[in-house]
């Protein structure tokens, strides 16, 4: 995506990002702590998107103002360093870590029992041993979302011949998941945080982006069809998305 200056007089600048969508029906504007995404229908020329984000510049730096005051109060399920002792976040749970030397040359990370996180940490790795140990939790995670997600789609995805043609994992700062025009499904890898409904709750909804390109009352009734009580995880993660935004 490209970025765009959203420039004011006595203001500080402000860039925003252009997506184009084509299940896009008219130009609007998302507001994340980390991005200003500007989402417009393929046809819209650049010259009447710049005009209608100009007639927003206000709303949008208020919003951009209040997000960032709501972030600074929203507090962080992950410690300030990844020492022996600290717990960590997983699947709705916070887990244990314990840090053991070791002679082999590379990190290496286990879950035992679904109850500790075990990191052999080599000597080399010493002075930046909590950065590598968060950016090792960090892969380990997006593995592990993967492989649930997968058996999640296959799980669902014959009840209604809902099949995506791929799946991708990845680091996303204000989407928790999205199917592309192809039938693409994209899964935020902090989903690894929250409790496994909630991970299935976000599979099931991509899927039915499969068949339904839109939040119509169509779309809803057939989420409800797989999980009838889908409101309660859409609260959930409304509650405690922005801790989980937060990551590792």
């Amino acid at each position: 995506m490209k970025a765009y200056l959203l420039s004011s007089p006595n203001e500080s600048d402000l860039h925003y990002f252009l997506r184009r969508s084509e299940r896009a029906t008219k130009t609007r504007i998302v507001v994340s702590a980390n991005k200003v995404e500007v989402v417009a229908p393929m046809k819209t020329s650049e010259r009447c998107i710049r005009s209608f984000v100009d007639s927003q510049q206000l709303w949008i730096r208020d919003a951009v103002k209040r997000i960032h005051s709501r972030s600074d109060k929203t507090k962080s399920l992950s410690p300030a360093e990844y020492i022996d002792g600290v717990t960590v976040p997983y699947r709705g749970d916070q887990i244990p870590l314990t840090v053991t030397p070791t002679s082999a040359k590379q990190i290496r990370l286990q879950l035992v029992q679904d109850k500790q996180f075990v990191v052999y940490l080599p000597a080399t790795h010493q002075e930046f041993g909590s950065d590598r140990i968060r950016r090792a939790l960090e892969q380990w995670m997006k593995l592990q979302v993967r492989q649930q997600a997968s058996e999640l789609i296959a799980k669902h995805s014959l009840k209604h011949q809902l099949v995506p043609r791929s799946l991708r994992i990845k680091t996303q700062k204000s989407r928790w998941g999205s199917c592309g025009p192809n039938n693409d499904i994209n899964l935020n890898w902090l989903l690894a945080l929250a409790p496994p409904i909630i991970l299935e709750y976000v599979v099931v909804h991509e899927l039915c982006h499969i068949k339904h390109k839109n939040h119509s009352k169509d779309f809803w009734t057939l989420v409800s069809d797989y999980m009838p009580d889908y409101l309660t995880h859409r609260r959930w993660l409304k509650q405690h998305g922005a801790s989980l935004m937060r990551g590792l």
